[in-house]
């Protein structure tokens, strides 16, 4: 192959991973066994509750259930590459002894080590 082609093939290999793996969610398989999803929606949870504290506290004071919700598993899960990557979680939590169904979505910077909750709510599904 002369030098012309092989940049040619490698450019488009790159656009095609370009255009494969960036911008476009992608579902992840087996999230039941995935420790490092599992491990996400266990910290939306515990970041949800985190945000919530003061309304825990001012519900509790007021003679009302607690509203803190307990992490059970996450069933589904969809990652986006962008400036780092976007996991959007559909998670299994109890609420008051109720299995409820919750949406995250979790920004991870791994080069930073950070991890961002940028949105949490119940389910629509």
């Amino acid at each position: 192959m002369a030098k012309a082609e092989v940049v040619i093939v490698l450019s488009l290999l790159l656009v095609t991973t370009v255009v494969d793996g960036l911008g476009g969610r992608m579902r992840i398989n087996d999230v039941k066994k995935n420790k490092e999803v599992q491990e996400l929606g266990r910290f939306s949870v515990e970041e949800y509750n985190r945000r919530s504290q003061g309304r825990l506290r001012f519900s509790l004071a007021n003679g009302g259930p607690s509203t803190a919700l307990v992490f059970s598993q996450v069933v589904g899960a969809e990652k986006q590459v962008v400036a780092g990557i976007k996991y959007y979680l559909e998670i299994k939590a109890m609420q008051g002894g109720v299995t409820k169904t919750f949406e995250s979505v979790v920004l991870v910077k791994p080069w930073v080590q950070s991890k961002d909750l940028l949105n949490f709510s119940p389910s629509t599904h």
